[in-house]
């Protein structure tokens, strides 16, 4: 009898290290990365560092070429944070970068201005654990909020995420967010290709094309603390329609390729 139980034994030994407790709800995670593009946000980290938990497995900050003493600032509020420099321009050249650098085997993404609130990341670890491919943060899910969207960006926001409900089967309440988590398996079906804040819209596009199980999650934003955001409504709105736009066109073209394909019926996601 022993025989048999050793091999059972000598396998929970091998996780010690990789699992770490969470809360007295959820006992186990597997290791968990926190991604953060950051350029010039120095004043903002202090912010953003004192809610992350502890018990991630690593913070992965993405420097885009900071001036100011982000890269010391992190290092000071996090001695063990990866810092990758950032190879090219654009929120998502940067989360690019951070996830090819990432370890765990969970990846949040989380912007450094001190929006978002770092204690949410065990609702996002808890829906992965539970099931989903994809946990998408919402502002406008049932609990969820912000404090940084004017009226003329949250019609847009609504009017792109209604297209891309329409248009791909999702059921989305929000799109245009970067707070977002998922477990790595995702980057090999999703394929980021774009460098700018259209990233996000691109992933929650990809993700259901992809037959990915999503779970949305309410999240508060909260205003930027210090600083100005890069973000532009108007020049941002239209990348982001191009990519849908474009992402329409291709699935058309895979469907003439292929009419019947029995993948074909799998891209069609649903978020719970």
């Amino acid at each position: 009898m022993s025989s048999v139980l050793r091999p059972a034994a000598d396998e929970v030994l091998s996780t010690v290290g990789k699992y770490r407790p969470v809360s007295s709800h959820m006992a186990i995670t597997p290791p968990v990365s926190v991604v953060i593009p950051a350029m010039n946000e120095a004043e903002n980290l202090p912010y953003v560092f004192k809610t992350l938990p502890d018990w991630i497995h690593e913070v992965v900050l993405v420097d885009g070429n900071s001036t100011d003493n982000t890269v010391e600032v992190a290092r000071e509020l996090w001695p063990e944070v990866k810092v990758v420099r950032q190879r090219g321009k654009g929120k998502g050249d940067a989360l690019i970068t951070g996830f090819e650098a990432a370890t765990g085997d969970i990846i949040v993404m989380v912007d450094a201005d001190g929006s978002a609130d770092g204690q949410e990341i065990v609702s996002y670890v808890s829906a992965l654990v539970s099931g989903a491919d994809f946990a998408k943060g919402s502002r406008f899910a049932n609990g969820g909020g912000t404090d940084d969207m004017t009226p003329i960006r949250k019609l847009g926001n609504w009017a792109l995420c209604t297209a891309v409900n329409r248009k791909f089967g999702a059921r989305y309440t929000d799109l245009c967010y970067g707070y977002n988590a998922f477990w790595r398996h995702c980057l090999d079906k999703i394929d980021l290709d774009c460098t700018g804040f259209e990233v996000e819209t691109l992933m929650n596009i990809r993700v259901v094309k992809a037959g990915l199980k999503v779970q949305e999650i309410p999240s508060h934003e909260y205003l930027r603390i210090h600083g100005t955001s890069n973000l532009r409504a108007v020049r941002d709105g239209l990348r982001v329609l191009k990519v849908i736009l474009k992402e329409r066109s291709n699935r058309r073209a895979l469907r003439r390729r292929a009419p019947h394909s029995p993948m074909l019926d799998s891209v069609r996601g649903e978020v719970s």
